[in-house]
């Protein structure tokens, strides 16, 4: 059983951490205390030892200023639905990032894929590239895409990301460029740190990902790293606890050279098939 008391006035003061100036100040005067209890220690473990890989795609957009309703709707919509249309993606979240990001990026889209040749596949499927000339790319002026190869839980619903827990929550994605003489051991000893930090909740939060970014096109940033959080009381927890904020400024701080976090509200919006 661990429990957290998080004075929140005294947490939202370390703005140096990712992700502080994205949780609403009217939650500042709150003293959260959340009881978090690990579940069966034996299962937990068997779990750790069957993993499976997978590939995570990542792509921030840009979109235009005066965007319809029914523009937006459009385009994350095909976005969504493209998972019925190609063979390959596991999963798929989407949607429209909560407040204002470094780069201006407005909208985020993770998918998932069983293997980087399916990933090849998928930047070549010409449904996915119809889908970016005829409704991506004429409602937006950027975008960026990051993959990396992580591991989860070999069962069947960590790797689909099916079932009750992952029906709604907040998506977290954190871009980050590590300082190049930090790349192999102290970035890697600071992920790691990382994940088994959120192990340590999971009643806030349903799974972690993290790994190197192979995107050649796009080398903004190093490494990935995506948290979905089983609601926004969860994710304020966790951002706004000692625990993190200590793991932050002495793992990743010393070699982050920039970072860039962004979270968006977990709705699915593909109801049929285009």
């Amino acid at each position: 059983m661990v429990t957290l008391s998080l004075p929140m006035r005294q947490a939202l003061t370390f703005r140096s951490f990712p992700i502080y100036s994205a949780i609403s100040s009217n939650r500042r005067n709150r003293v959260a205390i959340f009881s978090c209890a690990s579940g069966d220690p034996g299962q937990r473990d068997r779990n750790l030892r069957r993993r499976r890989k997978v590939v995570e795609h990542i792509c921030l957009l840009k979109a235009n200023k005066y965007l319809s309703y029914d523009q937006e709707k459009d385009m994350l919509d095909y976005l969504y639905t493209s998972q019925y249309q190609m063979r390959g993606i596991v999963a798929v979240s989407l949607g429209q990032i909560s407040g204002q990001t470094k780069e201006d990026f407005t909208h985020a889209v993770f998918m998932r894929f069983q293997s980087k040749e399916d990933l090849t596949k998928f930047y070549e499927n010409p449904f996915y590239l119809q889908v970016l000339k005829e409704h991506v790319v004429p409602n937006c002026h950027g975008l960026m895409n990051v993959d990396y190869e992580s591991e989860v839980e070999d069962d069947i619903l960590p790797i689909f990301r099916k079932g009750e827990d992952f029906n709604y929550g907040i998506e977290f994605v954190l871009l980050i460029v590590f300082v190049e003489a930090a790349i192999s051991g102290p970035a890697e000893d600071a992920l790691t740190s990382l994940q088994e930090l959120t192990m340590e909740f999971p009643c806030l939060i349903v799974q972690c990902t993290q790994g190197s970014n192979f995107n050649f096109s796009s080398e903004d940033y190093t490494h990935g790293v995506v948290i979905r959080f089983r609601s926004r009381e969860a994710f304020e927890i966790f951002f706004t606890s000692s625990r993190y904020r200590d793991v932050w400024k002495s793992k990743f701080q010393p070699i982050a050279r920039k970072t860039l976090a962004i979270h968006f509200s977990v709705d699915p919006v593909g109801t049929e098939i285009m």
